[in-house]
Parts: C-alpha cells; sequence; structure tokens
C-alpha cells in the first residue's frame, strides 16, 4: 500500500535497522515481520537475531535485552551490517544495551511510555538520557507507543494490559512507515496467526495500523524512505535461516540416496530448530526421535545407519562433547553418520545464545585413539543447504561420520535462497552390499564386511536381514577383510591406516580451493572458514575500494584439506586467518603446511564486524 505522503520518499540505497526491547516485547517476531515485507519487496537482505542467554532475566535488565538487526539494501550485500542507522528501543535497558554500536548521527526511536524512574534505574540510568543531553549526536524521535497501542485498543475490548503486548506491532507498524513497507501482508500474516483468538488480532492488527498511521500523519519525522527491490537472477526465491536450510538440505540429500531420514537429537540451543523443522516433515518419510540425553540421540541415529537408512544427529558444542564415544563407535564400525554441531560459545554451557567457532580443534581430535572424519564447515544460512548434501554425501560414500559445522550465526541468520533445480543436485549412491564379495583359495564364496573398495576404501554397507551379509559388529579392533574381532598388534595398525588413508583420499574427491584474486596480483591472502564469510567478503570489498589489491580464499572441506590449499597458500607473501576463536585453523594450516599465518581473533559471541577485517588487512599490509 502506498503512504498518502505529499512528499515523495527518499531513495536510499540500504539501510540497518535494530530492534530491541526486553525478551519479553517481541522484538524477534517485529524483526521478523518487517524482514519478511522486505523480501517480498525484492531486497537483499541479512539478519542477526541477538538473544538472551536467561531465558527469564529481570524484565528491564540489561540481561533481559533481545535484539534483531536487519540490513536491506538494493543490492548484492554480505552480512546484517556492522552498525544500525536506526534503532528502535523499547525501553531504557534496550536503549543502554545497544547505543554503543550505533554511529553519530544514527536514528534513535524511543517508547517515551517506558522512560519511566522505576525502568532508568534498573537499566543503570542515574539520570534520563533523553533530558540529560547524551544522546545529542543522534536524531531522537520519542513516541509514546505504550500509551497510543492502549488507546487504540480501548475499541476492542481489550484491558490496558493486555494491550500493551501489542506495543511492537505499532513500532512495526512506524517502521514500515519510515521504510516504506507494505501493510497488507503483515495484516494477513495477523489474522492467518492469531485466527483462534480474534481478539488478539484486532489488538495487533490496530497497533500496527496506528504505527503505520502516526508515521503518516505526524510532524515529527522529516521525511521517510525507500529502499527499492534488488537485482536477483530469474527464479523462486525464499527467506531461509541457516537451521531451516541444513534441514531442508538433510531431505534433499536422504532423497539424492534413496535413504529413508532419521534424526535421533536431544533439544540443546542454537540446534533444535533443526529438530523441529524436520519433525514437521513427515510427508517426506522423515523420523524423528527427541531422545532423552545427547548420547541416547547419537547412538539411535548410529543405530539407524546400521539399519540402513541416513541416521543424522544435531547438536551444539556440549551435546558434542557426550556424542564423542558413539563417534569413535562409527569410525570403528565404519558407517554413515552425519553430525551436525551448531557451535555457540562455550566451555560448558557457556553463551548458549550466542555463536562462536571454537569446536573446530574438537572436531579434528575430540575422540581417543586414531580417529579422523571429515569436516564440512556452511558459509552462510543458504549454503548450510549444500553443506548439509556434501557432508551426506562423504558420510555415505566412504562410510564414515562426518562432523558439519555451524554457528548460532547462520543458525539464526536469515537471507534470500533462490530454490535449486533438484535435477541438478548430486546422486548420492549408497551401494548397499548385495551378496558374497570374497572368494576363498578353495572358491567358496563369502561376504567379508572389512573388504574395500579400491578406490574410497570404503567397506561395504550391508543392513541386518539380507541373507548370506550375516556379519558382527561392535567397539572391538576388526581383522582386515573378515570383521573378526582381532587383537593382533599388526592388524591393528593396519586397520589404523586404513582409515586415516581412507579420510586422507577424500582430497581428491572434493573441489579444489577457489581463490578471488581480483586482478591476479595480491599479496596478501584472507583464508577464512564457515561464518566468517560475509564479514570477510565484505572487509576485502572495503580494501579493494581504496584501490588496493587482497585475495580471499574460503574453506569449506577442514579435514581433509583440499588437494591445492598448499600450493594456494606458497602463492601469497603473508596470509590472514580471522576465526570467532582462538585461532585454530591457524594452527592446523601452520602444522600442515608451514605457513606463517596471522590470527585475527575475537570471542565475544558476536560475528567479525566488516570494518575489523578491512583494519587488519591494512594493518598487514602496512607491517615492515
Amino acid at each position: 500500500m502506498a503512504t498518502k505522503s505529499e512528499h515523495p520518499p527518499e531513495q536510499l540505497d540500504r539501510v540497518v535497522i535494530r530492534f530491541a526491547g526486553d525478551s519479553g516485547d517481541g522484538m524477534q517476531l517485529t524483526g521478523d515481520r518487517f524482514t519478511t515485507s522486505s523480501a517480498l519487496l525484492g531486497n537483499d537482505l541479512a539478519t542477526f537475531p541477538d538473544f538472551p542467554a536467561e531465558i527469564r532475566a529481570p524484565a528491564g535488565t540489561l540481561a533481559g535485552v533481545s535484539a534483531f538487526q536487519v540490513h536491506i539494501s538494493d543490492h548484492d550485500i554480505l552480512t546484517p551490517g556492522d552498525a544500525p542507522n536506526v534503532l528502535v528501543a523499547m525501553n531504557p535497558a534496550a536503549l543502554r544495551a545497544n547505543i554503543g554500536v550505533l554511529p553519530k548521527g544514527a536514528t534513535v526511536v524511543v517508547n517515551v511510555d517506558a522512560f519511566d524512574e522505576r525502568s532508568l534505574t534498573k537499566a543503570g540510568y542515574e539520570a534520563n538520557p533523553l533530558t540529560d543531553g547524551s544522546l545529542s549526536s543522534y536524531s531522537v524521535y520519542e513516541v509514546p507507543m505504550t500509551s497510543i497501542t492502549q488507546e487504540v485498543c480501548k475499541e476492542a475490548g481489550v484491558k490496558p494490559r493486555d494491550a500493551e503486548r501489542s506495543k511492537n506491532f505499532f513500532a512495526l507498524g512506524l517502521v514500515s512507515w519510515l521504510y516504506t513497507r507494505p501493510t497488507e501482508p503483515t495484516v494477513g500474516w495477523i489474522a492467518k496467526r492469531f485466527a483462534d483468538r480474534p481478539q488478539v488480532a484486532e489488538a495487533n492488527t490496530r497497533a500496527f495500523r496506528a504505527g503505520f498511521d502516526f508515521g503518516e500523519t505526524t510532524e515529527l519525522f522529516e521525511s521517510h524512505y525507500e529502499v527499492r527491490a534488488a537485482p536477483f537472477e530469474p527464479g523462486e526465491y525464499v527467506q531461509v535461516t541457516g537451521n531451516q536450510a541444513l534441514a531442508w538440505g538433510l531431505i534433499a540429500a536422504a532423497r539424492q540416496a534413496g535413504l529413508p531420514l532419521f534424526l535421533g537429537s536431544y533439544p540443546i540451543t542454537p540446534a533444535s530448530d533443526i529438530l523441529h523443522e524436520l519433525s514437521r516433515r513427515k510427508e517426506f518419510g522423515v523420523r524423528t526421535f527427541q531422545a532423552e540425553d545427547e548420547i541416547a540421540g547419537v547412538g539411535a541415529a548410529l543405530g539407524a545407519a546400521f539399519g540402513g537408512a541416513l541416521g543424522v544427529t544435531t547438536t551444539s558444542g556440549p551435546g558434542l562433547d557426550l556424542k564423542s564415544e558413539t563417534i569413535g563407535l562409527a569410525i570403528n564400525l565404519e558407517l554413515p553418520l552425519v553430525i551436525i554441531d551448531v557451535q555457540r560459545g562455550g566451555p560448558s554451557t557457556g553463551l548458549p545464545t550466542k555463536t562462536e567457532q571454537a569446536d573446530l580443534l574438537h572436531a579434528m581430535y575430540g575422540r581417543h585413539g586414531e580417529a579422523p572424519i571429515p569436516i564440512v564447515a556452511a558459509m552462510t544460512p543458504s549454503h548450510c543447504f549444500d553443506a548439509a548434501i556434501e557432508a551426506t554425501r562423504l558420510a555415505v560414500t566412504y562410510r564414515t561420520p562426518v562432523i558439519l559445522l555451524s554457528d548460532g550465526y547462520l543458525a539464526n541468520g536469515a537471507e534470500p535462497w533462490k530454490l535449486p533445480n533438484l535435477d541438478a543436485l548430486p546422486v548420492i549412491e549408497p551401494g548397499f552390499a548385495t551378496g558374497p564379495n570374497h572368494t576363498a583359495d578353495d572358491g567358496t564364496q563369502t561376504f567379508w564386511p572389512y573388504e574395500r573398495d579400491e578406490r574410497t576404501l570404503a567397506r561395504p554397507w550391508a543392513p541386518p536381514g539380507v541373507a548370506g551379509l550375516e556379519h558382527r559388529i561392535g567397539g572391538l579392533e576388526k581383522a582386515a577383510g573378515t570383521g573378526n574381532v582381532s587383537y593382533d598388534p599388526a592388524n591393528h595398525e593396519k586397520m589404523v591406516r586404513i582409515r586415516a588413508a581412507k579420510i586422507s583420499g577424500i582430497s581428491t574427491d572434493i573441489a579444489p580451493v577457489v581463490v578471488d584474486d581480483e586482478h591476479g596480483d595480491a599479496t596478501v591472502l584472507v583464508l577464512g572458514w564457515g561464518s566468517t564469510f560475509g564479514a570477510i567478503a565484505a572487509g576485502v570489498r572495503r580494501v579493494r575500494a581504496r584501490g588496493l589489491s587482497v585475495a580471499h580464499a574460503h574453506l569449506t572441506h577442514l579435514n581433509p584439506f583440499p588437494a591445492n590449499l598448499g600450493d594456494v597458500l606458497a602463492r601469497y607473501q603473508q596470509v590472514l586467518v580471522p576465526e570467532v576463536n582462538l585461532g585454530q585453523l591457524s594452527r592446523l594450516v601452520r602444522a600442515e603446511f608451514l605457513v606463517d599465518a596471522h590470527s585475527l581473533n575475537q570471542v565475544r559471541g558476536t560475528p567479525f564486524r566488516a570494518a575489523e577485517i578491512e583494519a587488519a588487512i591494512l594493518s598487514l599490509m602496512e607491517a615492515p
């Protein structure tokens, strides 16, 4: 719906908006609805939900602040934005928790009704920031969101306390007017979402329209703005989060392999949404099992793999700790198993709602004995779909557990995703054993469960119940070929080396590293993995905009490394490795390739900003 304003909106190429309030103020919902409206308009977008760590932090305190940042643009973007252009603060705590990330001159829209003495004290303010001059560097708009919402809901018979819960829709309506978002999608969503609670639906609708009309009729705002649609390749697009993309990727992978999909999982932040999404997809033959603990979840998934299904388990860092013994069993059994680790801040409970990349070394070495497995890392929310298919391909083809690393930033972040051509997805051949595979000296044919494929070194996958394929499984070392229990030292070394060679050989079956070196004359290479992709790519763009040359390579396969990685690293005088940890990939490439990699590290529970990557690149270039 177009606005009635006499003045056309000012054109912007991009804007970053951050909604912030108490954890009960509905900021995640508000940000999600604004994002959806922007997606329908055709904007490119990226989001960053920021959840409080405590489930029931005291209302109005800094610990209870919840925020949602969305970056919309008329061109290709890579991150949710370094700093918001607009902060919508529903209370003093939200203002105080987020004012530090705003650049000078940014717009601040506050719910002035919430700035009473009690709320100011709970937020740690000694004086009201709206009157003490501390916000003089910003464009501050004081809007009585609570009182207007209560007033417009009176006619619907909604009590003031209940009406107050709809103030987030007032804020959504106001910002929708300010940035020329359509109203119809939100009004329609409210009617559908609250169809069984008509009074709540009417209150939310009234509040939303009141916010939109307030922006339209008040003289508070000098102008309103428009961010036009971004150019996209032709096709059908959806807005997708990383966890949704992972779930859909697993479904697609199972179909490409012709396997039933089984998820054995225990709920844990921030991975739980994968379980939730897959549990709703029974039409694809998905079976989900919410186990009593992490160990039961991975045990059930491994059992499903033994039975001939695609066995998957999902978790975060603390759960990966508990699953390690069963992953070791899967290595010994040589069965396909996909373990998805959506990383968060640690150790222990750590920062359950914040992001981190600190599980890489755990994925590499977090098992006893010589127990190598492939590691795949997703780069963006939409890339989680492809990463799930690739992890499944490796697990099924090589009969091995595979760890897929995502993180909280990818899991909850959203972006537009072009629906793929299903015919173009790789076919994954499970290659089940069908009969005897070994001929004895006397000509007798038998089935050896640890006979090897010459190319992949994978053993046969022989689900139980097939006549002639009977064999033993268990955690004790197996004799090469026969699979009998063996304590022979020479056999143990042979099996250890075969398992290691099997994983190492995957390097010839994965794509080589692709280097983005614009002119081919860069001396500095920025090497990344996982969710640092957006910030690194944006930082590289900034450096190039200065007329400087810098190269960027990003790893999806972390074990084994792509076969050409050593040659790539040798071409550059300096290598910068940004990571949201204390330097884990840096350690690996230094050890593997004897490269003097420079680490750029942070563990604040937040992703890098493009400006931080830019500054690190420039500093490295200027170093003697």
